[in-house]
């Protein structure tokens, strides 16, 4: 497995009551969620970038506001009148 560092400042981690594990865990969630947004990940290698498994990060896209489908609301509002 690869590792990435990041340096926060410390006024970062006061600023949003965090440690540096609690932080580094949401952030990589966080990734997860936009890389699976963007189109970049599929669900399942988003929930591993997240350290969770497929079931638990579709569950928890909910939290950000991400839809788990992959279908634009044109897409659905055509699905929807058929």
């Amino acid at each position: 497995m690869s590792s990435i560092s990041l340096e926060i400042p410390e006024e970062v981690l006061i600023s949003l009551k965090e440690t540096p594990e609690t932080l580094s865990r949401e952030i990589s969630i966080l990734a997860a969620v936009k890389l699976f947004e963007l189109g970049k990940l599929s669900s399942g290698r988003a929930a591993q970038l997240a350290g969770m498994s497929r079931v638990e990060f579709l569950m928890a896209l909910g939290r950000y506001q991400v839809s788990p489908f992959s279908l634009t609301s044109e897409q659905l509002e055509q699905d929807v009148k058929k």
